[in-house]
């Protein structure tokens, strides 16, 4: 039997389009690893140190620790944005819990607390920023979206009256 017949031959390629391909290849292979590796980064972004002593732990007076709660229910989670510190499970969250919890177990009032965090993370990490200036705004929008929605009402009430 002759195999030559049946068989089909391959047209051999240039070395310059083995070249190309070649090239194509490493290329496609460098991008699915770049791929690769940026979705794995969150993964290996984690820490492998234990929680801190307080973090998940209730003080052992009841008072300081309602004291503790009430403070991490009004300071907002620098991780999560939109959770307070008592509700994250974010490493940085779990830090603050204990950083709470062991300055009110040493005796500083929630206040003196409060104001250390905001000195050192700025006003955005209470959910009840300071009345300063640089937040006037904040404060006097509402008023002020009120009065235009009010005034805009009374023209439009006014102009159907005619």
């Amino acid at each position: 039997m002759n195999w030559s017949a049946t068989t089909s031959v391959r047209p051999e390629r240039s070395r310059g389009a083995r070249r190309g391909a070649s090239r194509l290849r490493s290329i496609r292979t460098a991008v699915v690893w770049s791929l690769l590796v940026i979705l794995a980064t969150p993964a290996l972004a984690d820490s492998n140190l234990p929680p801190a002593r307080w973090a998940n732990a209730q003080l052992p007076d009841a008072r300081q620790e309602a004291a503790a709660r009430a403070l991490m229910e009004e300071l907002r989670c620098l991780v999560c944005q939109g959770q307070s510190i008592a509700d994250s499970d974010a490493e940085l969250a779990g830090d603050m819990r204990s950083l709470v919890r062991t300055r009110i177990a040493a005796g500083e009032r929630p206040e003196a607390v409060r104001a250390w965090l905001i000195k050192r993370y700025g006003a955005w990490v209470s959910y009840r920023p300071p009345l300063d200036p640089l937040g006037w705004p904040l404060w006097i929008a509402p008023l002020a979206l009120l009065a235009l929605g009010g005034w805009l009402m009374r023209g439009r009430m006014a102009r159907r009256r005619k």
